[in-house]
């Protein structure tokens, strides 16, 4: 729905002060508002702390801490860094690190890497795993994705 109403809005006719088009730009707009953002989107943390967990990530997507460890690691409680994730992102830490994970991975399959060494290389401990984590946000299976 969404689609057809951005075509329909984004058309250059006659037809753009119309009650009707109006409308239909008022729907798009509460529908955007609200809508979920798609599965490969992947926020940038804006605070300070969370750029620098991030930023470990960003190096190594496989890095296997834990937010606690994280936390040690940048200077911020374990606490701190969920509420910050959640407040700035808009997402849990677990649910960013596997978007960022799966953004990574995108990048790795599209270079002709083999499944398994994607998953390895995004942080997965099996092939299976990665697999189903991919086909819960895709949709597809990363083979089918690539093909």
């Amino acid at each position: 729905m969404l689609r057809e109403l951005i075509k329909e809005c984004a058309g250059d006719d006659d037809n753009a002060e119309k009650p009707e088009r109006r409308r239909m730009r008022a729907v798009l707009r509460d529908q955007l508002a609200v809508a979920e953002p798609l599965p490969g989107f992947l926020p940038a943390p804006s605070a300070p702390v969370l750029r620098a967990v991030a930023g470990l990530f960003l190096a190594d997507p496989a890095e296997p801490r834990t937010l606690a460890e994280l936390g040690r690691a940048v200077g911020a409680s374990e606490r701190t860094l969920s509420r910050l994730f959640k407040a700035d992102v808009g997402m849990s830490f677990s649910q960013w690190r596997v978007r960022l994970r799966l953004h990574h991975a995108l990048t790795l399959l599209a270079d002709g890497l083999p499944v398994t060494t994607v998953a390895h290389r995004c942080g997965w401990s099996s092939a299976s795993a990665f697999i189903t984590a991919f086909r819960t946000a895709f949709g597809c299976t990363p083979g089918s994705r690539v093909r």
